[in-house]
Protein backbone atom coordinates (compact mmCIF):
# COMPACT_ATOMS: atom_id res chain seq x y z
CA UNK A 1 0.00 0.00 0.00
CA UNK A 2 1.37 3.46 -0.85
CA UNK A 3 2.29 5.32 2.32
CA UNK A 4 0.15 8.31 1.36
CA UNK A 5 -3.06 6.32 0.79
CA UNK A 6 -5.62 7.28 3.50
CA UNK A 7 -7.12 4.44 5.55
CA UNK A 8 -10.62 5.03 4.21
CA UNK A 9 -9.34 4.24 0.70
CA UNK A 10 -8.13 0.77 1.65
CA UNK A 11 -9.69 -1.86 -0.64
CA UNK A 12 -12.18 -4.16 1.05
CA UNK A 13 -11.08 -7.79 1.25
CA UNK A 14 -13.80 -8.76 -1.23
CA UNK A 15 -13.37 -5.80 -3.60
CA UNK A 16 -11.57 -7.86 -6.24
CA UNK A 17 -13.91 -10.83 -5.89
CA UNK A 18 -17.47 -10.00 -7.06
CA UNK A 19 -18.86 -13.32 -5.81
CA UNK A 20 -17.59 -12.66 -2.28
CA UNK A 21 -18.92 -9.11 -2.44
CA UNK A 22 -22.41 -10.37 -3.32
CA UNK A 23 -22.22 -13.00 -0.57
CA UNK A 24 -21.21 -10.33 1.92
CA UNK A 25 -24.14 -8.13 0.96
CA UNK A 26 -26.54 -11.07 1.21
CA UNK A 27 -25.27 -11.89 4.71
CA UNK A 28 -25.68 -8.26 5.73
CA UNK A 29 -29.26 -8.18 4.43
CA UNK A 30 -30.04 -11.46 6.21
CA UNK A 31 -28.65 -10.08 9.47
CA UNK A 32 -30.97 -7.10 9.22
CA UNK A 33 -34.03 -9.35 8.94
CA UNK A 34 -33.08 -11.46 11.97
CA UNK A 35 -34.62 -9.87 15.05
CA UNK A 36 -33.02 -9.93 18.48
CA UNK A 37 -35.65 -9.60 21.19
CA UNK A 38 -34.74 -8.51 24.69
CA UNK A 39 -36.30 -10.97 27.14
CA UNK A 40 -38.01 -9.02 29.94
CA UNK A 41 -35.63 -6.24 28.93
CA UNK A 42 -32.20 -7.81 29.27
CA UNK A 43 -32.86 -9.94 32.32
CA UNK A 44 -29.43 -11.56 32.20
CA UNK A 45 -27.80 -8.31 33.30
CA UNK A 46 -30.60 -6.22 34.85
CA UNK A 47 -33.61 -6.89 37.12
CA UNK A 48 -36.24 -8.40 34.84
CA UNK A 49 -39.33 -6.50 33.74
CA UNK A 50 -38.15 -3.20 35.23
CA UNK A 51 -37.72 0.17 33.57
CA UNK A 52 -34.01 -0.15 34.15
CA UNK A 53 -33.96 -3.41 32.21
CA UNK A 54 -36.05 -2.02 29.34
CA UNK A 55 -33.95 1.13 28.99
CA UNK A 56 -30.78 -0.99 29.00
CA UNK A 57 -32.26 -3.24 26.29
CA UNK A 58 -32.91 -0.24 24.08
CA UNK A 59 -29.45 1.19 24.80
CA UNK A 60 -27.92 -2.15 23.78
CA UNK A 61 -29.72 -1.98 20.45
CA UNK A 62 -32.27 -4.76 20.86
CA UNK A 63 -34.66 -4.75 17.90
CA UNK A 64 -37.69 -5.53 20.07
CA UNK A 65 -38.32 -5.59 23.82
CA UNK A 66 -40.45 -8.34 25.38
CA UNK A 67 -42.39 -7.97 28.64
CA UNK A 68 -45.11 -9.74 30.63
CA UNK A 69 -48.42 -8.41 31.91
CA UNK A 70 -50.72 -9.20 34.82
CA UNK A 71 -53.59 -7.32 36.41
CA UNK A 72 -53.33 -5.94 39.93
CA UNK A 73 -56.21 -6.20 42.40
CA UNK A 74 -57.47 -2.81 41.23
CA UNK A 75 -57.09 -3.56 37.52
CA UNK A 76 -53.73 -1.94 36.71
CA UNK A 77 -51.75 -3.54 33.88
CA UNK A 78 -48.54 -4.33 35.76
CA UNK A 79 -45.35 -5.66 34.24
CA UNK A 80 -44.31 -8.94 35.87
CA UNK A 81 -43.74 -12.48 34.68
CA UNK A 82 -44.90 -14.66 37.56
CA UNK A 83 -48.42 -14.76 38.95
CA UNK A 84 -47.00 -13.93 42.39
CA UNK A 85 -44.39 -11.46 43.59
CA UNK A 86 -42.22 -13.89 45.55
CA UNK A 87 -39.38 -14.56 43.11
CA UNK A 88 -38.65 -11.07 41.79
CA UNK A 89 -39.53 -8.78 44.72
CA UNK A 90 -39.19 -8.59 48.48
CA UNK A 91 -42.88 -9.32 48.89
CA UNK A 92 -44.97 -12.48 49.02
CA UNK A 93 -48.30 -13.45 47.52
CA UNK A 94 -50.29 -13.33 44.28
CA UNK A 95 -50.20 -10.14 42.23
CA UNK A 96 -54.01 -10.19 42.21
CA UNK A 97 -54.01 -9.70 45.99
CA UNK A 98 -52.13 -6.38 45.73
CA UNK A 99 -53.37 -2.97 44.67
CA UNK A 100 -51.08 -0.99 42.41
CA UNK A 101 -50.12 1.25 45.33
CA UNK A 102 -49.13 -1.81 47.36
CA UNK A 103 -47.12 -3.24 44.48
CA UNK A 104 -45.31 0.06 44.12
CA UNK A 105 -43.99 -0.39 47.65
CA UNK A 106 -42.08 -3.56 46.72
CA UNK A 107 -38.45 -3.70 45.61
CA UNK A 108 -38.26 -5.38 42.18
CA UNK A 109 -34.46 -5.53 42.24
CA UNK A 110 -31.74 -2.95 42.87
CA UNK A 111 -34.32 -0.46 44.09
CA UNK A 112 -36.50 -0.73 40.98
CA UNK A 113 -40.28 -0.60 41.30
CA UNK A 114 -42.84 -2.67 39.42
CA UNK A 115 -43.87 -0.62 36.37
CA UNK A 116 -47.21 -0.44 34.63
CA UNK A 117 -47.38 -1.02 30.90
CA UNK A 118 -47.95 2.64 30.03
CA UNK A 119 -44.70 3.58 31.79
CA UNK A 120 -42.72 1.19 29.60
CA UNK A 121 -44.34 2.65 26.50
CA UNK A 122 -43.17 6.10 27.58
CA UNK A 123 -39.69 5.03 28.75
CA UNK A 124 -38.50 3.42 25.50
CA UNK A 125 -39.16 3.89 21.80
CA UNK A 126 -38.44 0.33 20.64
CA UNK A 127 -41.17 -2.00 19.37
CA UNK A 128 -42.64 -4.15 22.14
CA UNK A 129 -43.86 -7.70 22.59
CA UNK A 130 -46.45 -7.83 25.36
CA UNK A 131 -47.21 -11.30 26.74
CA UNK A 132 -50.61 -11.64 28.35
CA UNK A 133 -51.60 -14.40 30.74
CA UNK A 134 -55.40 -14.44 30.44
CA UNK A 135 -58.44 -12.88 28.78
CA UNK A 136 -58.81 -10.24 31.50
CA UNK A 137 -55.32 -8.94 30.72
CA UNK A 138 -56.21 -9.11 27.01
CA UNK A 139 -59.15 -6.79 27.53
CA UNK A 140 -57.12 -4.33 29.62
CA UNK A 141 -54.30 -4.29 27.10
CA UNK A 142 -56.71 -3.79 24.20
CA UNK A 143 -58.05 -0.68 25.92
CA UNK A 144 -54.57 0.80 26.36
CA UNK A 145 -53.46 0.00 22.82
CA UNK A 146 -56.58 1.63 21.42
CA UNK A 147 -56.40 4.69 23.66
CA UNK A 148 -52.68 5.24 23.01
CA UNK A 149 -52.79 4.27 19.30
CA UNK A 150 -50.11 1.58 19.78
CA UNK A 151 -51.23 -1.20 17.45
CA UNK A 152 -48.36 -0.54 15.05
CA UNK A 153 -45.79 -0.75 17.84
CA UNK A 154 -46.92 -3.65 20.02
CA UNK A 155 -47.18 -7.37 19.23
CA UNK A 156 -49.41 -9.33 21.60
CA UNK A 157 -48.15 -12.75 22.75
CA UNK A 158 -49.68 -15.51 24.82
CA UNK A 159 -49.35 -19.19 25.68
CA UNK A 160 -53.14 -19.25 25.90
CA UNK A 161 -55.18 -19.70 22.73
CA UNK A 162 -58.29 -18.23 24.32
CA UNK A 163 -56.47 -15.01 25.24
CA UNK A 164 -55.30 -14.55 21.64
CA UNK A 165 -58.80 -15.30 20.37
CA UNK A 166 -60.09 -12.58 22.68
CA UNK A 167 -57.52 -10.14 21.29
CA UNK A 168 -58.61 -10.99 17.75
CA UNK A 169 -62.21 -10.20 18.69
CA UNK A 170 -61.32 -6.92 20.38
CA UNK A 171 -58.58 -5.80 17.96
CA UNK A 172 -59.01 -7.48 14.57
CA UNK A 173 -55.90 -5.82 13.11
CA UNK A 174 -53.55 -6.53 16.02
CA UNK A 175 -50.37 -8.53 15.42
CA UNK A 176 -50.39 -11.59 17.66
CA UNK A 177 -48.13 -14.54 18.39
CA UNK A 178 -48.72 -17.94 19.95
CA UNK A 179 -46.07 -18.93 22.50
CA UNK A 180 -45.38 -22.60 23.25
CA UNK A 181 -42.89 -24.64 25.22
CA UNK A 182 -44.15 -28.19 24.59
CA UNK A 183 -45.59 -28.50 21.11
CA UNK A 184 -45.70 -30.43 17.85
CA UNK A 185 -46.62 -29.58 14.29
CA UNK A 186 -50.17 -28.92 15.50
CA UNK A 187 -48.95 -25.58 16.88
CA UNK A 188 -49.21 -24.24 13.32
CA UNK A 189 -52.93 -25.06 13.16
CA UNK A 190 -53.43 -23.58 16.62
CA UNK A 191 -51.84 -20.32 15.50
CA UNK A 192 -54.07 -20.11 12.44
CA UNK A 193 -57.17 -20.90 14.52
CA UNK A 194 -56.63 -17.79 16.67
CA UNK A 195 -55.38 -15.56 13.87
CA UNK A 196 -51.77 -15.39 15.05
CA UNK A 197 -49.11 -14.43 12.52
CA UNK A 198 -46.12 -15.61 14.51
CA UNK A 199 -44.93 -18.52 16.65
CA UNK A 200 -42.62 -17.95 19.62
CA UNK A 201 -41.25 -21.38 20.48
CA UNK A 202 -38.87 -23.08 22.87
CA UNK A 203 -35.78 -23.51 20.72
CA UNK A 204 -34.83 -26.79 22.36
CA UNK A 205 -37.77 -28.52 20.67
CA UNK A 206 -37.67 -26.75 17.31
CA UNK A 207 -37.08 -28.69 14.12
CA UNK A 208 -36.35 -27.54 10.59
CA UNK A 209 -39.48 -29.37 9.44
CA UNK A 210 -41.68 -27.27 11.72
CA UNK A 211 -39.97 -24.01 10.75
CA UNK A 212 -40.30 -24.76 7.04
CA UNK A 213 -43.97 -25.71 7.40
CA UNK A 214 -44.65 -22.55 9.42
CA UNK A 215 -42.92 -20.36 6.85
CA UNK A 216 -44.84 -22.05 4.06
CA UNK A 217 -48.01 -21.11 5.96
CA UNK A 218 -46.87 -17.46 6.25
CA UNK A 219 -46.02 -17.70 9.94
CA UNK A 220 -42.88 -16.13 11.35
CA UNK A 221 -40.95 -18.17 13.91
CA UNK A 222 -39.01 -16.82 16.89
CA UNK A 223 -36.91 -19.05 19.16
CA UNK A 224 -36.51 -18.67 22.91
CA UNK A 225 -34.41 -18.50 24.96
CA UNK A 226 -31.23 -18.02 22.92
CA UNK A 227 -28.47 -17.37 25.45
CA UNK A 228 -25.42 -19.21 24.12
CA UNK A 229 -23.38 -19.25 20.89
CA UNK A 230 -24.65 -22.78 20.25
CA UNK A 231 -28.26 -21.67 20.58
CA UNK A 232 -27.57 -18.77 18.22
CA UNK A 233 -26.01 -21.12 15.66
CA UNK A 234 -29.06 -23.35 15.97
CA UNK A 235 -31.39 -20.38 15.47
CA UNK A 236 -29.48 -19.43 12.33
CA UNK A 237 -29.37 -22.99 11.07
CA UNK A 238 -33.13 -23.33 11.50
CA UNK A 239 -33.59 -20.07 9.55
CA UNK A 240 -35.60 -18.47 12.33
CA UNK A 241 -36.91 -14.95 11.99
CA UNK A 242 -35.44 -13.98 15.32
CA UNK A 243 -34.33 -14.95 18.81
CA UNK A 244 -35.42 -13.95 22.28
CA UNK A 245 -32.42 -13.54 24.58
CA UNK A 246 -31.49 -12.49 28.11
CA UNK A 247 -28.13 -11.07 27.06
CA UNK A 248 -27.07 -8.10 24.91
CA UNK A 249 -24.04 -10.05 23.69
CA UNK A 250 -26.35 -12.26 21.62
CA UNK A 251 -27.58 -9.22 19.75
CA UNK A 252 -24.02 -8.27 18.82
CA UNK A 253 -23.08 -11.84 17.88
CA UNK A 254 -26.19 -12.21 15.70
CA UNK A 255 -24.87 -9.56 13.34
CA UNK A 256 -21.90 -11.79 12.49
CA UNK A 257 -23.64 -15.15 12.14
CA UNK A 258 -25.89 -14.60 9.14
Amino acid sequence: MPMNQPPHCLPRPDEDDPAKAVEGRQKSETALTFLTIGHRGVMGVEPENTLRSFVRAEHEGMDVIELDLHLSKDGALVVMHDADVDRTTDGKGPISDFTLAELRGLDAGEGERIPVFEEVVDAVEAPLQAEIKDTAAARALAQVLTRRDLLDRVDILSFHDEALAEVRTLLPTARTALVASRYGLDVIDRAHAVGAGMLVLNIRRLTLELVEKAHADDLKVIGWTVNTPDHLKLARGLRLDGATTDFPEIRRAARFTA
